[in-house]
């Protein structure tokens, strides 16, 4: 059963920078992709951006320029870059991995705190 661990979250002011971590218990390569999602208080989760096994990249339109999914297959780690954060962004943000052979969501960490201050 593999496990995702987010660290990386906080509290900054806007305009401040954080940089997410997520790390995977075993090989991250073998999924088909990974994602970023996040849950903002009294509001449904929502997907940020999602890296695929051959790295392409994808970003909800709000958070593009300003976020960057990265990760690295040989520390089995999956990043989210974010810079220029607003008070919007503010929220859990979820690691998740997807299966193997499709882009069906399969396991979710359990989540780390962003909050952005005005």
């Amino acid at each position: 059963q593999v496990q995702l661990v987010e660290s990386g979250g906080g509290l900054v002011q806007a305009g401040g920078s954080l940089r997410l971590s997520c790390q995977v218990s075993g090989s991250i390569f073998i999924f088909h992709g990974m994602d970023w999602y996040r849950q903002a208080p009294g509001k449904e989760r929502e997907f940020v951006a999602r890296i695929s096994r051959d790295g392409t990249t994808e970003y909800r339109g709000s958070v593009k320029g300003r976020f960057t999914i990265s990760k690295d297959n040989a520390k089995s780690t999956l990043y989210l870059q974010m810079n220029s954060l607003k008070p919007e962004d503010t929220g859990a943000y979820y690691c998740v991995a997807e299966r193997p052979q499709d882009a069906e969501l399969m396991t979710w960490g359990q989540g780390t705190q962003v909050t952005v201050s005005s």
